[in-house]
């Protein structure tokens, strides 16, 4: 089985992530690891992006439109994290973007660290508006991704590679 490993990141964490599932199948056929580009030919493949406003990133869009007939499990990363649900949302949005021909094969999502200006952004509007508490959470949220993602997230992904491939 032909794997092709495809990811568009910013800030590092979704490459790590890729990397990690790479590393994690280096027994298998990986013909792939990388960002987008066309002529790729594999029987599964492995889509990650990063979050962009709820949203798999515009690269990470357009290739995964281009595929039929091709089985794909997603994974990303994602500023604010911790909440299955918020997860399952994200992938419910990227799902509706496959073409329906594909046979979709799961999905995995972890936290992971953004830029440091998003938190300075927040910090200059918090000081404007001291009673507004979605900013406080969103710092402590920030703060929190930081460590993301960790060895519980790459121990977790590794599994769920393993899941995907061990059940074609």
């Amino acid at each position: 089985m032909r794997i092709a490993i495809v990811y568009k990141g910013v800030t590092g964490n979704t490459k790590l992530v890729a990397e990690h599932i790479n590393n994690t199948l280096k027994d298998k056929e990986i013909i792939y690891c990388g960002e987008p580009k066309e002529n790729l030919d594999a029987d599964l493949y492995f889509i990650g992006s990063w979050t962009d406003k709820g949203m798999c990133c515009n690269e990470i869009t357009q290739f995964i439109g281009a595929l039929e007939n091709k089985k794909i499990a997603y994974f990303g990363t994602a500023g604010f994290g911790g909440s299955k649900e918020y997860y399952e949302t994200l992938f419910s949005r990227v799902k509706s973007i496959i073409p329906s021909s594909n046979d979709v094969l799961g999905s995995f999502y972890c936290q992971g660290k953004m830029p440091m200006k998003v938190r300075e952004r927040y910090v200059n509007l918090i000081t404007e508006h001291p009673e507004d508490k979605q900013l406080q959470v969103s710092i402590k949220n920030f703060d929190e991704a930081l460590s993301h993602p960790n060895q519980e997230d790459l121990e977790n992904i590794k599994k769920w590679a393993y899941s995907i491939v061990s059940s074609l």
